[in-house]
């Protein structure tokens, strides 16, 4: 099986992404064969070396095309509100159960730390995420929505910590109160937020109390 007949590259490339996704997110990387995923996009695996040289360039691949990005999703969709309010909206999002495509990501790390190919890969997609993030946290504090002094790449790292761990420890692993969780992320957000000054001396003491 080769290349479907009237089938543009770039169309046969997606269909191998495609399929990627799918067979790594069921089955993960070491249980994964070039081969399954050449059957799973109906391809032979001479078709498949046509366009990817091995497992690790296509789990990254996947990963760039099909992994879950809530934040940049929402920037696309809102990109005049806050920073601060896209990331308390990502943070509520990420206390809920997530689709398959969401554990890509956590295939990658887990690939990455028993095969050099995928970290060598790895490192260059988180680096392009770290970057994103921080610049996006750079954005929010010429905004005045995020504190100045916040270390953006610092953020960043945590981001991407935060999201990686919530996938792993999942509703069915330990689930939380949606209110409860909420409510964590409201002062996680406040405290990156810039401190404004206190004018009511009430307010203040409790402010100093705690």
């Amino acid at each position: 099986m080769g290349r479907t007949v009237g089938a543009s590259a770039e169309a046969t490339r997606r269909r191998l992404v495609r399929a990627a996704a799918d067979v790594f997110a069921a089955r993960g990387y070491d249980g994964t064969r070039v081969s399954d995923i050449a059957s799973a996009a109906g391809l032979s695996n001479g078709a498949l070396y046509c366009y990817f040289t091995s497992r690790a360039d296509l789990l990254i691949s996947a990963l760039r095309a099909h992994g879950r990005r809530p934040l940049a999703d929402l920037v696309a969709r809102f990109p005049t509100r806050s920073v601060a309010d896209l990331l308390l909206q990502t943070g509520a999002a990420l206390g809920r159960r997530q689709d398959p495509e969401s554990y890509l990501a956590v295939e990658a790390l887990i690939a990455a730390r028993r095969h050099s190919e995928v970290a060598d890969a790895l490192r260059d997609y988180i680096g392009e995420r770290a970057d994103w993030l921080a610049a996006l946290v750079r954005e929010g504090q010429d905004r005045g929505d995020l504190d100045p002094s916040l270390p953006p790449r610092a953020v960043a790292h945590f981001c991407l910590a935060l999201a990686a761990g919530t996938t792993l420890v999942s509703p069915d692993l330990h689930d939380v109160d949606d209110a409860e969780w909420a409510d964590l992320l409201v002062r996680v957000v406040a405290s990156l937020q810039p401190v404004t000054a206190i004018e009511d001396p009430a307010a203040e003491q409790i402010g100093t109390s705690v």
